[in-house]
């Protein structure tokens, strides 16, 4: 196994331009004044890192920053590993004492504190000035490795880290990140605040689109309380996947028209629609479809087109004004929710045997271009790096 050191060097998988990786080496250097070293265990592949492989660099559309991600990249911010070294005295976000070998999780985006969305405590995601490991992030600026998919990342001062417990481990603490963005289901849990709005303990939840981020939605649905969750993707495997995390009724769109599952959720729904849609797909034509199957005033979060992948039509009379829908979108995690994520996902692991299983493909860095393929195959569930792999 590869000696890892301040002052030494570490190996990473760099995103040279879209479609094309290579492996280079960089200085590990000392860690910042209120930042840290941490050598990576294990690294999943997201969503948006499949997006930007594909050339889709645009991000951040919406906000006052707008980004056209820079290459090289080392791509990677769902991450797990070990303490390698100390900037002075840090603490995880509950405030423990971290010590050099502690297990941690990086949360991926680093706020200002200054701007007006930091001043007025909205989410960290919508700081004016965010920063984000593997993305917006090069590998051309020093320190260099700002990103999972190496053998050890530099963590910036401002950046949350998380003790992982003791009982959690890194292949499913990997998860934390993915679990931490379904909190727009939390979200929606403190707007019912009456029983005509979402979402109520027994509520129908559609997933659609179960790659990783959806299949979390789904447990996370289930953890909630929801009743009945319909999970809706092309893929038959992560379909089986997504029934083993509490799945009720899933529908292939193989097998089935816009209007076979429109019929079929109104017949579980009395008629009504669903309570809750999620659109995780990543795929924009998917968002007039998932808001189709919505009852009158349900919810739709979208969370699945952090990269700009293009407009679809929607009609505002139809989908929106009419039916008297709300809408959430989720830039991405929120810190708050990574302890409570990996608390819950250690406890429910003990009943829920699938969620060990959440992992299907382990890929060393210098096989990256084959990992990312996997990725985007409908019958893996979540890809990751291990870049130190037992021998």
């Amino acid at each position: 196994m590869t000696d890892l050191r301040v002052g030494g060097v570490a190996r990473a998988s760099v995103l040279v331009e879209p479609r094309r990786y290579e492996v280079r080496e960089f200085p590990i250097p000392a860690p910042p004044t209120r930042g840290a070293i941490v050598a990576i265990s294990m690294s999943g592949i997201c969503g948006t890192d499949k997006h930007t492989f594909a050339g889709w660099t645009g991000q951040y559309g919406g906000s006052s920053a707008p980004r056209t991600i820079r290459f090289p990249l080392i791509q990677g911010h769902e991450n797990v590993g070990r303490v390698l070294a100390l900037g002075g005295s840090l603490t995880d976000f509950d405030g423990r004492a971290l010590r050099e070998g502690d297990r941690v999780v990086v949360a991926p985006n680093i706020s200002c504190g200054a701007c007006w969305a930091c001043r007025h405590l909205l989410p960290y995601t919508l700081c004016e000035r965010t920063e984000d490991y593997g993305n917006t992030l090069s590998a051309a600026d020093p320190p260099h490795l700002l990103g999972g998919w190496a053998e050890a990342m530099v963590v910036l001062p401002g950046s949350h880290l998380f003790l992982v417990p003791e009982d959690l481990p890194d292949e499913v603490a990997v998860m934390a990140e993915l679990m931490a963005v379904t909190v727009g289901l939390d979200r929606a849990r403190s707007w019912s605040v009456v029983p005509s709005e979402p979402f109520l303990v027994d509520d129908t939840v559609v997933v659609y689109g179960c790659g990783p981020l959806g299949l979390c939605h789904v447990l996370k649905a289930r953890m909630l309380g929801a009743g009945t969750i319909v999970a809706i993707d092309r893929s038959p495997e992560r379909l089986a996947f997504a029934r083993e995390l509490g799945a009720d009724v899933t529908l292939d769109v193989r097998e089935t028209t816009e209007a076979d599952r429109l019929r079929q959720m109104r017949e579980l729904t009395g008629g009504r629609g669903a309570d809750v849609v999620v659109e995780a797909a990543g795929v924009p034509e998917v968002v007039p479809l998932a808001i189709d199957l919505l009852r009158p005033g349900g919810l739709f979060i979208e969370v699945g087109n952090f990269s700009d992948g293009g407009d679809v039509v929607i009609s505002p009379h139809r989908h929106l004004c009419s039916k008297g829908i709300r809408m959430m979108g989720v830039a991405g995690e929120e810190p708050g929710a990574y302890l409570p994520a990996m608390r819950q996902l250690a406890r429910w692991r003990r009943t829920m045997p699938a969620i060990d299983r959440f992992v299907s493909d382990r890929f060393p860095l210098a096989l990256a271009h084959a990992a990312m393929e996997r990725s985007i195959d409908p019958t893996s569930r979540k890809v990751v790096f291990v870049p130190e792999p037992p021998p």
